[in-house]
């Protein structure tokens, strides 16, 4: 677990409810998926591929992946399916393809959805304070606990948010019940090489609000050390044991424990 990333929003705010004069000119381009390598490298090898894993599984890919699979070649394709857009002014029309809102690998889908989010998040959610991001990567046992039996993670991430923000408050110099903070959590579910790698990226205020005269006040900390991070994680290790114990999720054996599957 380390802090990846420090932010202000006061140098850095998205201006997407700002509109201009120039924004009454954007130029619309269909963009074109079928002329892409990755959609080509699909289009010619998924059937392939897919005869490749149940030769070697016995059972092949599960229907929710070819689904995926699917809708990806699909996307953005004006024949299998668009929307006919006209200007009342000048009559000009535009032809508008389905895209297929998956949350796999669709670049198209995925970038509009991260920036969508974002924009979401820094205008409307987060407050004008400083935040940082805290990254939690979790071993490759309890990645596969986690892919098989996701409620786990509410779990988790309640043991998470209580230290950080318990650490937090502490920093400030304030006790846990006179203090509060605030966080959003994204769960990423796999790495750069489509891999099984469930990780937690934490957005979390850097201070806490107090509340002063019926008015909440935000009060900075200072940057976490090297050494309080060690300690910090070590605390949240042992607690997400003990809340995963507690919920027969794993199970202790001579000091170890193993996974219940």
């Amino acid at each position: 677990m380390s802090t990846a990333a420090y932010r202000n929003p006061q140098e850095n705010l998205h201006a997407s409810t700002h509109h201009t004069d120039a924004g009454k000119c954007a130029h619309y381009e269909r963009r074109r998926p079928e002329e892409t390598t990755l959609y080509q490298l699909v289009q010619e090898h998924i059937e392939t591929f897919f005869a490749q894993v149940e030769l070697v599984t016995g059972s092949g890919l599960p229907d929710f992946v070819k689904e995926e699979f699917d809708a990806f070649l699909e996307c953005g394709v004006l024949a299998h399916g668009f929307l006919r857009l006209r200007c009342a002014d000048c009559t000009h029309e535009k032809l508008v393809a389905f895209s297929c809102k998956r949350r796999g690998f669709c670049p198209s889908c995925g970038g509009r959805r991260m920036a969508q989010t974002a924009a979401h998040l820094v205008d409307h959610v987060i407050p004008n304070v400083p935040v940082r991001q805290w990254v939690l990567s979790l071993p490759i046992p309890l990645r596969v606990l986690f892919a098989a039996h996701p409620h786990l993670l509410s779990k988790v991430l309640q043991v998470i948010s209580r230290a950080i923000s318990t650490f937090l408050i502490k920093q400030a110099g304030f006790k846990r019940r006179d203090a509060q903070t605030g966080a959003i959590t994204l769960i990423q579910r796999f790495g750069s090489a489509a891999n099984l790698n469930i990780h937690l990226h934490c957005l979390v205020l850097d201070g806490v609000y107090h509340i002063q005269d019926g008015v909440p006040v935000f009060h900075g900390v200072r940057t976490p050390t090297t050494d309080q991070l060690q300690r910090l994680l070590s605390q949240i290790i042992q607690r997400i044991m003990k809340a995963l114990t507690r919920h027969g999720a794993l199970i202790e054996e001579e000091g170890m424990m193993s996974r219940v599957n």
